[in-house]
Parts: C-alpha cells; structure tokens; sequence
C-alpha cells in the first residue's frame, strides 16, 4: 500500500512539473515577394557638438603628436568605424544644429571665431571641426554625410550657401570659396536636415508653423547639386506627438519633402533618469518598457503616413535614439558621457529589430551618438579606446545591411512584467544566407524558442551570441574585451526547424545556409 501511495504521489508530482513547463515559444520565418529591402542607412551614426564627443573625442586636433590622427580625427576611431561599415554620419546636432553657423568653421583656422557651446555645458569651442573636416571623414568612411542644418538662429541663405557650398560644381560665389578653401571637388551631399526638435530646443515652435518654415526652406534648397538629388529631411515628432506627424503630412506638399524625422529615447523620468552602471532590477524594467515603445510609435506615425502618402513616396527617419541616461559625474567634461552595459544591448537589440521590420517606411535610423556620449558605440580616454557592448551589436546587425526582410511572427510571446520576452528580426541577403537576430529580455529566465525555417531550404545553421553574466556588465579601459560575441552552438536544425534556447539578457544572430 506504501509503494502504491508513493508511485501516485510521484506520478502527479511529474505531471504538475509537466503542466507547468514553458513550451517553446514559436516563431516563423518565411519569405515574401513584395518584402522590402532593410535599408543599410538604419545602421546609421549621430556626431554631435556635444562633451567629448568632437573635440577630446573623434577629434584630437591635426597638431596632436601622441594619439594617431588623420586631419586632426583618430585613426583607431576610423579603424572602428570602417570595420562597422557605418552607412552615414548626421551632425552637427542635435540642439546644437539650431544655434551653429557653419561658415564659421571653414576658412584658415587663425581666421575662425569661438563659438559657446550653449546647450551642453557652456564650453568654447574654437570651431577647428567644421565642414572640411566632417565631409572628408565621411568620404575617407564611404559613409553617407547628414547634414543638419540652421533653422532655429539661422535664415534660409545660410542654408542655400550651405548647399551651394558642399555641392554645387561650376562657378558661384560659395563653390568658388570651397576651392580657395583646398577642395576643389564638390562633396556631393544629398542628406539635408532642415532644423532640429523645431518642436523645442530648435524653437519651441508649433507644429503648424513649423510647416509653413519648413515648405520655404525646401523651396531653395533644390538646383545646386547638379545630378546629386537633395533629400530634405523635416523636423519631426517627439515619441507620440502624432499631431505633429500628421500636420507636416497634410500641410506639406511631398513634393517638397523627401523624409520626416521621429526622436525617441529609452527615458522614464528625464527628471532622474538613473544611472548608467549601478541600476536595480526596477530600473531596468522601466527602461526596457520605454524601449519597447519605439514599436508602438514607428506603428502609429506609419499609419498617418500612410493616411496621406499612401504610395509611400516619403520616408521615416528614426534620425535619434538609445538609451539616455544620468552622466557619470567623475569624467571631465562629460556631459552625457555614460557607460554601456548589457542593458543597452537589450535596447539596441530589440529597436533595430523594430525598424528592420517596419523597413518599408523607416530607411534611415541614426544611433545616438557615436562617441563619449549618450549610447555611443566608442568611448574614449586620452590615448585609450575601446568598443562598448552597442557596437558589438550594430557589428552583428551589419548582416542585415541591404538585405531583404523575411517577415517574421513570433507566437504566445511570453512576457516579462508585462513587456513581451522574445524580440526578433530576419533577412536573406544577396548570397543567399539568411540571418535572424533574437533577442531575450528576460533578466533572469532564459527562454527554449522553436523557429520554423521550412520554407527556406536551410541545411545549416550556426551563430553568435552576445551576453554576460550581469546585466550591468560593461567594457572599461581596464578590461575592454569583457563583453564581446562569442560563437553560439547550442543550436539544432531538424526538418526545417530551428530549436535553440536563448539565455537570460542575450543576443543571438543566427546564419542559416
């Protein structure tokens, strides 16, 4: 009777444990003709005038002795960047756009006024980093300039001299400048930002306004760039402020209007927003949730895109995001400088699979940004750099850079406090290869996923993953190598299914052949 009661007890207890077992969670990957392509310029870059991010940062001066430089900018730094691939650069700003006149950086440097930082910090600057700089950088990059120009302090001239300037290819007063100036070539600049955060720090405008500003501006930025096509790019929204996204779409002609930008941040409380190392479990939470929002919000602008652009002639560029976090006090001159930890690999993760995903209307994202600052994939100390945990993301991601999105569904997502665990994006590039990025928030739980592959012909799978034990693992100046991408084994494909289990706070970028 004992052995009979212990065999029932043991029986019900296993089928408890059973019951209570996650099943894997479901995802399906498969092809479409009409997919559009991920437009490698959503791996894009934002280089502000901002703490070290220019001066101390990317830019250490052509008379710098110690630390290697090309035109004064750090040849590990073009080293990093050339291995990302980085499709463009935007700069100069950022707030600090609306207040720069860029004919103050050109010309002999002894000839050059100062100009006071007014936004971040209060520093002079002596403008050393101007036009000449940026766009040679990029060339030197083959990465697409950005150019976000005056509307906030500046006049519509300024901004058509800005053109003639970089673009224009015959005689003119501002092409003739170029050359006295050591470039006789025009640089061809096709991206052009008119204003920034019109909605704020670039005027505090309404967004009625600023569409009446914006349709005069464009109207002369046209005519100077001979074959090179301008790409006018509107100041756009803020998180949900769908007003403004609706009323640039109604009120201005598309013809005059090739993009609209949208700005989100991974920010809870702007009023605290928590350290960049030393946060809890609840600090996390509350970030993660602000970072998931971004799907809601490329959703509902696309939809008013959609509303009044229904063949989709105009573009949404995410042109600022990441994580924002409280400065670290100790660092000289470091406003927003903050460290990057596995939190922010959750954030660059799970974002990028967004815009990959909505790839139709997002063609361009700008990361923000990329030196010493705010989510940045480079941190500098004097002769010292390294590569923080976000590069090693955007590094991973290059497999999807102009590849064609194969649309994903993920079923019976389980949910971490409410947010959705798995995030995940898929692409098949020109060879033919096809990668899918997985991301697990979960801080603590990993999670067993089944991917259904079978109508794409797969018969080998392998990958790499990027985690640490910790989510407030980062890379310092004492051990730069803790968080990097390790090979990822740990996965089967049989019969046309991928079965792996994602670990707790990790990224998986898996390549199927």
């Amino acid at each position: 009777m004992k052995i009979l009661r212990y065999i029932t007890i043991t029986a019900a207890l296993f089928l408890i444990t059973f019951s209570n077992a996650q099943d894997p969670i479901k995802i399906s990957v498969q092809e479409e003709a009409d997919a559009p392509i991920v437009s490698k310029h959503i791996y894009g870059h934002f280089a502000e005038h901002l703490g070290r991010c220019i001066y101390e940062g990317l830019y250490v001066g052509e008379e710098n002795k110690i630390i290697p430089n090309t035109e004064g900018v750090r040849n590990d730094i073009i080293a990093a960047l050339k291995e990302l691939g980085i499709p463009n650069l935007r700069w100069p700003g950022g707030c600090f756009a609306d207040t720069y006149h860029w004919k103050d950086g050109v010309g002999p440097q002894e000839d050059r006024p100062t100009i006071v930082n007014r936004w971040w910090g209060g520093t002079t600057e002596d403008n050393s980093f101007g036009t000449h700089n940026f766009l040679n950088l990029c060339e030197v990059l083959e990465a697409e300039p950005y150019l976000s120009a005056n509307v906030g302090s500046g006049t519509v001239q300024e901004l058509i001299d800005w053109v003639q300037y970089t673009n224009h290819d015959g005689i003119s007063p501002m092409a003739d400048w170029r050359r006295e100036n050591g470039r006789e070539e025009p640089w061809k600049v096709k991206y052009w930002g008119v204003g920034n955060e019109t909605w704020g720090c670039g005027g505090n405008m309404t967004a009625e306004y600023y569409a009446d500003i914006y349709r005069q501006y464009a109207t002369f930025m046209p005519g100077w760039s001979g074959e090179t096509e301008v790409y006018r790019i509107a100041s756009g929204a803020s998180e949900d402020d769908y007003h403004w996204t609706e009323t640039l779409m109604k009120n201005v002609p598309h013809e005059l209007m090739e993009a609209v930008a949208l700005h989100d941040y991974a920010v809870f409380d702007w009023s605290d927003k928590g350290p960049s190392v030393n946060f809890d479990e609840e600090i996390y939470f509350k970030t993660m949730e602000q970072a998931l929002n971004m799907e809601e919000y490329v959703t509902k602008h696309i939809e008013i895109m959609d509303k009044y652009d229904p063949d989709g002639k105009v573009d949404l560029f995410v042109d600022e995001w990441g994580g924002w976090y409280d400065a670290e006090p100790e660092v000289a001159n470091g406003v927003l400088f903050q460290q990057n930890t596995i939190r922010d690999v959750m954030i660059a993760g799970t974002v990028l699979n967004t815009f990959n995903n909505h790839a139709r209307r997002v063609k361009m994202a700008n990361l923000a940004q990329m030196v010493n600052v705010l989510q940045a994939v480079i941190l500098t100390d004097e002769e010292k750099m390294i590569k923080t945990p976000t590069y090693h993301v955007m590094h991973m991601y290059k497999v999807h850079h102009d590849a064609k999105l194969l649309p994903s569904k993920v079923e019976d997502n389980i949910e971490y406090r409410g947010l959705p665990v798995v995030s995940v994006s898929a692409s098949k590039d020109e060879a033919g290869k096809v990668h899918i990025s997985l991301v697990n928030i979960d801080p603590e739980k990993d999670v067993e996923v089944e991917v259904d592959i079978s109508t794409l012909e797969i018969k080998k799978i392998e990958g790499n993953i990027l985690t640490s034990e910790k989510l407030q693992d980062h890379n310092s100046f004492d051990n730069p190598e803790k968080v990097t991408p390790k090979e990822f084994k740990d996965v089967k494909l049989k019969k046309g299914k991928i079965s792996l289990t994602i670990p707790a706070h990790s990224l998986i970028v898996l390549q199927g052949s």
